[in-house]
């Protein structure tokens, strides 16, 4: 057949009519749902990987979502306190002093105690779950200098907990005043948090109430300044 033909004939089909420009896009709509959709289909089937991701973004809620926000706050501070629960306690602290003290191993440095790597381990047992994270091998190590008997100081490691504790214990105090809950200080978080802390400095005793809102304000500005020059 001469292909002038098969041009007069295509020309004159009636699938050949002329749609209008919201009539193709709807068309392609159609099309692209369609393909997208076996597609997906085909992905979620032949991947049972999909079925395990899990879910990893959670908005926020907004102002006038008062259960929400409730919710929200409730979790943090249940959150919180079960981080605070996991902290040692002064009793805790106490017991762990008399097990290493019970657990030295002589000679002694001077007036200073030291303890070797087995028996730093048997501490570790029985010092309870909370103390685990302080026994391995690389705090022994991060801790070990230069003696000869391959010993750790007993008062270095009793203070490199101390001080693990107090930074966590920190930590979770300033968490509190994170009102967003976006793990971050506002300046007017950091402003209620200096606030409450004024009556707790032995060195501000003599400073009037009338000027304690002159002081935060110096002290938030000073914390701005050093801690974030970019204002990220």
């Amino acid at each position: 057949m001469d292909w002038k033909e098969i041009l007069r004939r295509r020309l004159a089909s009636p699938s050949t009519e002329k749609k209008s420009e919201q009539e193709l896009k709807d068309e392609e709509m159609d099309l692209f749902t369609k393909y997208y959709s076996e597609w997906k289909g085909d992905r979620k089937s032949t991947n049972e990987f999909y079925k395990t991701i899990p879910r990893f973004y959670y908005r926020l809620p907004a102002e006038d979502e008062v259960l929400l926000q409730k919710l929200r706050e409730e979790s943090r501070a249940v959150f919180l306190q079960r981080k605070s629960r996991e902290l040692l306690d002064n009793e805790e602290l106490q017991n762990l002093w008399f097990l290493l003290d019970k657990h030295q191993t002589p000679p002694m440095i001077g007036e200073e105690a030291m303890i070797n790597y087995e028996n730093f381990l048997k501490v570790g047992d029985k010092a309870g779950p909370k103390c685990k994270q302080f026994f391995t091998a690389k705090v022994f190590a991060k801790l070990l200098h230069t003696d000869s008997y391959g010993r750790i100081s007993i008062m270095q490691f009793f203070n490199y907990v101390m001080r693990k504790v107090w930074l966590h214990q920190t930590r979770i105090g300033l968490s509190l005043y994170d009102v967003a809950g976006q793990g971050y200080l506002r300046e007017s978080d950091l402003e209620n948090y200096i606030l409450e802390l004024i009556p707790t400095l032995p060195q501000l005793d003599g400073l009037e109430k009338s000027f304690y809102s002159f002081y935060v304000c110096t002290a938030v500005r000073k914390f701005f300044f050093f801690l974030d020059p970019l204002r990220t």
